[in-house]
């Protein structure tokens, strides 16, 4: 896909710019990957720390602190970049989780963290990538998890909602009218209308 192509490549070039001491071009970059990492932020919280943070506020401390140490990134693609952001991100969650939650003495919480994270971009990519289309042409587009969480923040925040409940939470259509305060026959309706409209906006390659 045409678009694709020139997204990723838009990224590689920021990040050129990035590592050359563009701070604007790191800024529009990280802001590139906030729907992505808010996603995998809130995946978390809802798992681990029901809803006692927030996940605006967890990415907006990871990008700061991505500003901080950007000198020591190495990497030179849009996927080492992501896999950077999320070892930041594990950690701020890390803290989090030992702030509020059981696991203060888990010395191995935040590799814990990091390998969910990295296991939620992959289901991420699974969804996007189109039946049948080779490794190489996957590898021509860009972060397809990305391309996915930027198409879920543009739906309406409860076709959003319920996609990410049925579809990256797990939750059984029962769970997802109970979480939504739904009838089963409205959620089931919602998730039909909401997958339409992510195909469409994906160019059906959902």
């Amino acid at each position: 896909m045409p678009s694709e192509r020139a997204n990723n490549t838009e990224a590689t070039r920021l990040l050129k710019l990035a590592q050359d001491g563009d701070g604007a071009a790191l800024g529009q970059l990280l802001e590139s990957c906030r729907p992505y990492l808010t996603l995998l932020a809130r995946l978390q919280i809802d798992r681990r720390l029901r809803g006692k943070v927030d996940a605006a506020d967890l990415v907006q401390e990871t990008f700061l602190e991505a500003h901080r140490d950007f000198a020591q990134f190495r990497g030179t693609t849009e996927a080492t970049l992501l896999a950077w952001l999320r070892q930041v991100l594990a950690r701020n969650l890390a803290n989090l989780v030992r702030r509020y939650g059981t696991q203060r003495r888990e010395v191995r919480l935040e590799r814990a963290l990091a390998v969910e994270l990295d296991e939620s971009s992959r289901v991420l990519d699974q969804g996007l990538a189109a039946p049948g289309s080779s490794p190489s042409h996957q590898a021509a587009r860009r972060e397809q998890a990305v391309l996915l969480a930027d198409a879920l923040d543009q739906l309406p925040a409860d076709y959003r909602e319920v996609l990410i409940l049925r579809h990256l939470e797990g939750l059984s259509f029962p769970e997802v009218a109970r979480r939504m305060g739904r009838s089963l026959d409205s959620v089931d309706k919602l998730w039909a209308r909401a997958l339409a409209r992510l195909r469409r906006s994906l160019g059906g390659s959902s």
